[in-house]
């Protein structure tokens, strides 16, 4: 893999996406690019200044460095308003030409099964990539 995407939310499981991107490429010696996606209510403009979660994504990309760092790894990050996650996902994809997006879930239930969620199950629908899937450990 030479180009790989990471969206991350600030969970563990992104921490370890990242991880495991900056591993995956040092053989290629290719690019991470990792994302973190404000989504703005439909009742805002798309381009609202919106500061607490600015400073909250400014903060988990600057984690997302740290580990890249730990791991001589350069990282290209990005902070992205848009409605909808899923596909603000894979518009990067297709925008950064990426080999591979790689999602990191955590462990939830809904209906009292396991879910994906809306945004991994869009982006594993519509990624004209392969997508993996990196899901933490159930408690």
């Amino acid at each position: 893999m030479k180009r790989v995407l990471v969206p991350v939310d600030g969970n563990k499981a992104g921490d370890e996406a990242v991880a495991l991107a900056c591993d995956l490429v040092k053989r290629t010696k290719g690019q991470v690019f990792v994302i973190y996606i404000i989504q703005v209510s439909r009742a805002l403009p798309l381009d609202a200044e919106l500061i607490m979660e600015n400073a909250r994504g400014e903060e988990i990309l600057d984690r997302a460095k740290r580990i890249g760092e730990e791991r001589n790894c350069e990282l290209d990050t990005r902070l992205l308003q848009a409605r909808e996650a899923g596909p603000a996902i894979v518009d990067e994809a297709v925008e950064r030409g990426v080999d591979l997006v790689m999602m990191a879930l955590t462990y939830q239930k809904r209906f009292g099964e396991f879910d994906v969620g809306s945004t991994a199950s869009y982006v594993l629908k519509n990624a004209p990539c392969r997508v993996w899937v990196c899901r933490e450990a159930m408690a």
